[in-house]
């Protein structure tokens, strides 16, 4: 039987795109950090492993269902302080914890973060788990998320009684954090030569362009943009290469303390992650962003393209 031509056209490029993003995945597998979909269809029963879903729209993990076995995550109300000054400052401990237990979460679980959204959800859960002394070596994450799981297995849309866990966190690591008092004396005020201020948001939001999250646009005097999102395929959900990775970063300079942010707390927390993947030493996340930045109307802003505008850059 012969097929017309582009049948085959189109036939060789979704064999030619399926076996890229297995090539992907799998090397991306072949780090500490991530996993991919028979990984975990292998250990899914293992008693130590807990499954993490943190999706984009919380009402799919019944609706469109979830891998089976996942605690969902709610990104607003489990990955924010409830009660804040900002809906996504940082959950206090007692609150985070809290949310672990009934996750069925222990000292000795090996958790799986999985999203729909290019880890940039589930990179606040990730971050948040470093920040209150989790270890880190026990966390993995499912290379590709919901593309690559759905792509061999199914979801289901049932859910079961959790047997709540045991977990108890460390007090907040004070050097992963940075609050606006920090930045507005290190990088606005004194220019510390030592500090980079990082902008991980889209570049239209950096520039004033769109506003989000905030009443005002623009960004934090001398914060200079790489939009962490950059970092990976919207298709396949993995991140690129370590070699497109690295590009992405090259004016992030590796011997400086990093100070990153965004509009509310997962872009930052995307490119936290990403950084420490690179071997950066010293990443720290301004607590409450730009959603915190934007609507204090008196502190300074600076619109358009460069880090600095006439009033900040004399």
């Amino acid at each position: 039987m012969s097929y017309p031509y582009p049948f085959c056209f189109a036939l060789c490029r979704w064999f030619t795109g399926a076996v890229l993003l297995a090539v992907s995945i799998t090397a991306q597998s072949n780090t500490e950090l991530f996993v991919d979909s028979d990984w975990l269809a292998e250990h899914i029963e293992d008693s130590d492993i807990v499954v993490l879903e943190v999706r984009y729209y919380p009402h799919r993990y019944f609706t469109i269902g979830h891998i089976p076995g996942a605690r969902q995550v709610q990104r607003f109300r489990d990955l924010g302080h409830n009660s804040g000054p900002t809906l996504m400052h940082i959950p206090p401990r007692e609150q985070f914890q809290q949310s672990l237990r009934s996750w069925g979460v222990n000292a000795d679980s090996t958790l799986v973060l999985y999203d729909d959204a290019r880890t940039a959800l589930l990179s606040r859960l990730y971050f948040l788990l470093d920040l209150y002394g989790f270890d880190m070596s026990q966390v993995k994450v499912l290379a590709g998320g919901t593309i690559e799981w759905t792509a061999f297995n199914d979801l289901e849309n049932t859910t079961e009684a959790v047997l709540p866990g045991n977990i108890t966190l460390g007090p907040a690591r004070s050097k992963l954090t940075v609050e606006w008092t920090d930045v507005y004396d290190d990088v606005v005020s004194r220019r510390d030569p030592g500090v980079f201020l990082l902008d991980a948001r889209p570049h239209d939001q950096y520039s004033g362009e769109t506003i989000n999250n905030a009443v005002r646009g623009g960004h934090i005097p001398g914060a200079v943009n790489v939009v962490s999102l950059d970092g990976t395929d919207p298709e396949s959900q993995i991140w690129l290469d370590d070699d497109t990775l690295t590009a992405i970063y090259a004016a992030v300079p590796r011997d400086r303390t990093i100070y990153a942010y965004c509009h509310d707390g997962f872009r930052m927390s995307l490119a936290y992650m990403q950084l420490k993947y690179l071997g950066y030493q010293d990443v720290r996340l301004y607590n409450g962003g730009w959603g915190h930045w934007g609507n204090a109307l008196s502190l300074p802003v600076v619109m358009g393209e460069n880090p600095l505008d006439e009033n900040f850059s004399l």
